[in-house]
């Protein structure tokens, strides 16, 4: 379905502003997106067949929904809210499950975007978000930008727009908070 720009945003801000038909209208537009957002953070998940792509997009978009006040001006920012969404319910699962489950032998997580949760790295996934809370509480931007990347998926394009700064600046601030993360997590710098 080919939709422009234009449109988008403006059903988005119809929703913004309360029409609830605008976001009926907006959500098979977008749809195609979420998926491909989705399937990137659930791809070579192994072990759990529990929650699947259509799976993740609808849990997210029940929480979207069923928020009481919702501010996207566009596309980008959007997306952006879609990736906390996918991140808060990628990230309680692994903890019901590590609850459900304690165990050692747990595999180092490694750092890509093409993050995914299996039995394996349960426990890791659980520390990269205690891990981006920090880095949130001390440098907001990065902590954004390191969810749009790591749990959303996004291009460096769509998180520059997501975070209203320039792509050198997105560039600059992922490698530094890339580094911080690194080092947070293993206590040793990233190669």
């Amino acid at each position: 379905m080919a939709t422009s720009a234009s449109e988008v945003t403006g059903l988005l801000q119809r929703w913004s502003g309360g029409d609830q038909s605008a976001r009926d209208r907006l959500m098979p537009l977008v749809y195609d997106r979420l998926r491909e957002l989705a399937h990137q953070r659930l791809r070579g998940s192994l072990g759990d067949d529990s929650l699947n792509t259509t799976g993740l997009v609808h849990e997210a978009y029940l929480r979207l929904v069923d928020a009481p006040q919702v501010d996207v001006p566009d596309r980008a920012r959007f997306l952006a809210l879609a990736s906390e969404v996918m991140r808060n319910l990628l990230v309680d699962r692994a903890r019901e499950r590590i609850a459900a489950k304690r165990g050692g032998g747990i595999a180092p997580l490694e750092l890509d975007e093409t993050l995914w949760i299996s039995d394996e790295n349960m426990e890791r996934v659980t520390e990269l978000d205690d891990a981006l809370m920090r880095l949130s509480a001390f440098s907001p931007r990065q902590g954004e930008l390191l969810q749009h990347r790591y749990f959303a998926g996004l291009s460096l394009e769509e998180s520059a727009t997501a975070l209203g700064v320039s792509l050198a600046t997105v560039k600059r601030e992922l490698r530094s908070a890339r580094a911080w993360l690194a080092i947070e997590l293993t206590g040793e710098p990233r190669p």
